[in-house]
Parts: structure tokens; C-alpha cells; sequence
């Protein structure tokens, strides 16, 4: 019975991607269809002109891959930020120093190809414990 499943999934990868490219043109078309014409005075579309319209929009504009993760830049979320933060402030200074010579070595020190800091890294941590003290 496996053996069947696994034989026959090859045919369902086509017909799943043609079916998922089939709904987003109908739904391209239908919403063109409804809105363009009203708003902008341009002419309805076809299906297949719908369909068109959707590829050439996902070659221009991506393919849903978004942008950078996490904060400014593709620096660390906040959340990770302020545990991060947290988990250094704790730190004995022996720690600290293990903590930037292992981060050094997976990471390859802290700045990124053009010359900044890319992200985090001891010395953001450094920087932002002197300017945010805890309030006693």
C-alpha cells in the first residue's frame, strides 16, 4: 500500500502546483475584474490574462521569500534581543570572554562584508548594558 502512495505522488505534485496556479488566476481575474474596471476605467481581463499577470507579479516581486528576519537590517527579533541581553548581563566576566572567543569562532568575529556590525554580538551587548542600568 506504501508502495502505491509513494509511486503516485510524482503525478500529484503537478496537478497540486497546476491547481493552486488555477485558483490564484481565477482569483486575480475575479478581482481585477471587480475592482479595475470601476476604479481605473481599464478594460476586464481573461483568465489566462489573469493568470499571466500573477506569474509576471511573482517574477518581479518575489516569491514570497520576504525580507530580512528579525529587527532593523535583519538583526536580531526583539524578543531574542532582550534575552540575549539578559543572559549577558548575568554572565561572570570569565564567561563573557568564553562567550565572545566561542562567538568569534562560529561567527567569525562581529562585523558584517561592508565594515559594521551586522546583527548582534558581545560588543552590542557591551553597549546597551552601560546605557540601560537596572534600577535598583
Amino acid at each position: 500500500m506504501k508502495r502505491v502512495f509513494y509511486k503516485g505522488r510524482f503525478i500529484f505534485i503537478p496537478l497540486g502546483i497546476a491547481a493552486v496556479a488555477a485558483l490564484a488566476g481565477f482569483v486575480v481575474m475575479l478581482l481585477w475584474n471587480a475592482l479595475m474596471p470601476v476604479i481605473f476605467h481599464l478594460g476586464i481581463i481573461t483568465f489566462w490574462q489573469a493568470l499571466g499577470l500573477f506569474i509576471l507579479c511573482k517574477v518581479l516581486f518575489g516569491f514570497g521569500k520576504g525580507g530580512p528576519k528579525g529587527g532593523f537590517r535583519g538583526g536580531p527579533a526583539p524578543w531574542m534581543r532582550y534575552k540575549m541581553e539578559e543572559k549577558y548581563r548575568t554572565m561572570s566576566p570569565e564567561e563573557r570572554e568564553r562567550f565572545k572567543q566561542k562567538w568569534s569562532e562560529r561567527c567569525g568575529g562581529f562585523g558584517n562584508k561592508f565594515g559594521g556590525r551586522g546583527g548582534f554580538g558581545p560588543d552590542w551587548f557591551e553597549e546597551t548594558n552601560e546605557a540601560k542600568q537596572p534600577i535598583e
